[in-house]
């Protein structure tokens, strides 16, 4: 039951993913000019759509098909913003160090959210 939170701040998973989506914000303020409407926005959009389907997730925990649903595309949206941090680093946007660190974090982020998936009973109710 979804009853030691008291909202969708005090996930792990939301609380990592919104840091995440801002420092992916000043993380693409290094990105070329001619990238702003292209790859800087994608990956900025993406990554925080991350967070902010967690919080629609959990306004629909009474309906546990309906928290997966979202879960699932916050899930792809951290999916691509670990396609568009690739692209970044195959431009020569990120260094290695900084890619991984990213894109590991993305991985991680991953692996929470198919967890609440995996197990959405520990965070919906039934009415």
């Amino acid at each position: 039951m979804g009853t030691k939170y008291h909202g969708f701040r005090d996930l792990i998973a939301f609380k990592k993913s919104y840091c995440f989506g801002l420092e992916i914000y000043k993380l693409c303020e290094s990105f070329p000019k001619h990238e702003l409407y292209s790859l800087t926005s994608q990956i900025r959009r993406s990554s925080r759509s991350v967070a902010a389907n967690i919080s629609e997730a959990w306004a629909f925990r009474k309906y546990p098909k309906s928290f997966v649903h979202k879960l699932n595309i916050s899930y792809g949206e951290a999916s691509e913003t670990g396609v568009w941090l690739e692209f970044a680093h195959s431009h020569g946007y990120l260094d290695n160090k900084t890619f991984q660190n990213f894109f590991d974090r993305c991985e991680e982020l991953q692996k929470m959210l198919r967890s609440m998936m995996t197990h959405p009973e520990k965070f919906c109710y039934a009415n």
